[in-house]
């Protein structure tokens, strides 16, 4: 049995946060004709409350470079790169380059910003462009770094190919647990556990009335402790916060400075959007109209996904914690 089939057997879903399959991933670039063609393990990790990637690189840096070798013999790729954040890449290249030694995969260090960590975006970063996303189409399969078809999947996918390659996969995947808890850190667990069920196998679950942000550390979505019982989504991320010590200006001025920092400044809806709601966070005046306007701007005009899930924490803290349906 062929790679593609194990992984499509495995029912294996990317760990990125979009949840692609990532046999069907892997297909569309075997398919295409071309010359070239690579592969890219996206380790960017930035995200506030997201290092499960990073636990990786530190302690199974040899399944993660195993699992891109196997990508590359599948899809037919002569090159392959992983593309590090700043912190990783000082942290983490020594031993990488001494475990890939004399195979085909380039260390490349992350340009600053999270939207550099897009695949599209550090596509243009790896060829020397800023870092700015792509139109899509074509997408990466058909018209990827350099122009030539690429592969890209981040690190604890290519972890779990090298897994199900030799059979040790138990449908496990890695949590990072953050914020108002006791044992914060990154867990395995079964990929179908649910949110509440992970945080008390942990030791987390709160003693106090909470509410949870799920997927992403900036992105994720908000969660009272009644809608627990669904997995977690996402980049596999969860942010606990006191709901009687948290100011919820301070918060979500937060995620605002993380979005226009992170962002490129290429579309309006994402650069004026972010900055007018970060101006009436730091007002406290939040008029229900206009942040109604703003979100929706950027859930439905913004130019890539930073934008588009930027809009999802600020619709559902407004609604579920401060009573502001907007």
């Amino acid at each position: 049995m062929n790679t593609i089939l194990k992984l499509k057997k495995a029912n294996l879903l990317g760990r990125g946060g979009a949840g692609f399959p990532t046999w069907l991933k892997w297909k569309l670039v075997k398919k295409a004709k071309a010359e070239k063609k690579f592969v890219i393990c996206n380790a960017a990790e930035g995200e506030p409350g997201v290092f499960k990637d990073g636990f990786l690189l530190e302690n199974f840096p040899e399944e993660v470079i195993n699992g891109i070798v196997l990508a590359m013999e599948e899809v037919g790729a002569g090159k392959g790169y992983i593309y590090l954040n700043s912190l990783y890449f000082e942290k983490y290249k020594n031993n990488l380059k001494r475990i890939i030694g004399k195979k085909p995969i380039v260390l490349f260090k992350k340009e600053k910003g999270y939207i550099s960590g897009e695949e599209t975006a550090l596509c243009e970063a790896i060829e020397g462009k800023r870092a700015e996303p792509r139109n899509k189409p074509p997408y990466l399969a058909e018209k990827g770094l350099f122009g030539f078809p690429t592969l890209v999947n981040n690190v604890e996918t290519f972890y779990c190919v090298s897994k199900i390659c030799k059979g040790e996969y138990n449908h496990t995947r890695f949590y990072s647990i953050s914020g108002d808890v006791k044992r914060p850190g990154v867990f395995q667990l079964p990929e179908s556990a649910a949110i509440a069920e992970v945080l008390k196998t942990t030791g987390n679950y709160p003693d106090f009335d909470f509410y949870v942000q799920s997927g992403g550390g900036a992105s994720g979505e908000i969660l009272l402790k009644e809608e627990l019982g669904r997995p977690v989504s996402g980049a596999g991320s969860i942010t606990i916060y006191n709901k009687e010590r948290t100011d919820p200006f301070v918060l979500m001025g937060k995620w605002a400075d993380f979005f226009m920092k992170g962002n490129c400044d290429k579309c309006v809806p994402c650069r004026e959007g972010l900055f007018r709601l970060k101006q009436m966070i730091e007002k406290k005046n939040l008029d229900k109209e206009v942040l109604s306007a703003i979100l929706f701007s950027l859930s439905e005009a913004s130019f890539c996904s930073l934008g588009r899930g930027a809009a999802v924490p600020f619709r559902g803290f407004l609604k579920k914690v401060m009573n502001i349906e907007v």
